[in-house]
C-alpha cells in the first residue's frame, strides 16, 4: 500500500500532524509511521549553501585577489553532524518505494519553503510534492489544511524569493566578511 510522506520543519509539528492523521503511529528514529502516512521533520535548516572552499580549494586562503566570490551555481551542504543524522533519515524516507507523494509541511512562509526546497534538492528527490499551508496548529486547522493540500507549483515564486535572499546574503556575507578581515589584518 502506498503512503504519503509529510516533512515538517520541527519534531513538535510532526507530532501535531500525526495526532490528527489516521493512526496508530509507530515511533522510529527521526520519524513517525502510520498506516497511510510517514511523518518526519527537518529540525530547522538541515541544509545550507556550501562554504566557498566547496567551489575551489583556493578559497581556503582568504585573499583580496580572489574576491568577489560569486558561484555560477550554488551548492548545498548538510549543516553539521546533528543535521546529517536527520538528513539521512529524511533522505531514506524520500527514497522509499512505498512513498507515492510528499507533502511540504514546513512552516508557512519564505523560510519554510527554503528549508524544504534545500533538503528536497540535496536528497535528490523526485516524487510529486503538495503543500500544506498552516497558520494555526489547532486540530481543526490541521485537518482543514490536510483536506485542501495545494500544488507545490503555487509556491514557486515564494521559493524563488527565498533562494534569492539566501544567495544574496551568502554573496554579501562571504565577500564582505573576507574583505573586512583582510583589510583589518593589513
Amino acid at each position: 500500500m502506498s503512503k504519503t510522506l509529510l516533512i515538517a520543519e520541527k519534531p513538535s509539528v510532526g507530532q501535531d500532524l500525526a495526532r490528527v492523521l489516521k493512526g496508530p503511529f509507530k515511533k522510529g528514529e527521526g520519524f513517525l509511521e502510520g498506516p497511510e502516512h510517514v511523518v518526519t521533520w527537518a529540525v530547522g535548516h538541515l541544509v545550507q549553501l556550501a562554504e566557498p572552499e566547496a567551489y575551489d580549494a583556493k578559497f581556503k586562503s582568504w585573499r583580496m585577489a580572489d574576491l568577489p566570490i560569486v558561484p555560477e551555481r550554488f551548492k548545498l551542504d548538510v549543516r553539521d553532524e546533528r543535521s546529517r543524522k536527520q538528513m539521512t533519515v529524511v533522505s531514506k524516507q524520500l527514497r522509499r518505494e512505498d512513498i507515492e507523494e510528499v507533502v511540504n509541511a514546513c512552516d508557512a512562509g519564505r523560510e519554510g519553503e527554503l528549508i524544504f526546497a534545500y533538503l528536497y534538492e540535496k536528497a535528490k528527490a523526485d516524487k510529486p510534492v503538495k503543500r500544506l499551508w498552516l497558520s494555526s496548529m489547532t486540530n481543526q486547522a490541521i485537518k482543514t489544511a490536510l483536506e485542501s493540500l495545494r500544488p507545490a507549483e503555487e509556491f514557486a515564486k515564494l521559493e524563488e524569493a527565498a533562494r534569492s535572499r539566501s544567495e544574496a546574503d551568502w554573496i554579501v556575507g562571504m565577500n564582505a566578511t573576507r574583505a573586512a578581515t583582510i583589510r583589518l589584518r593589513s
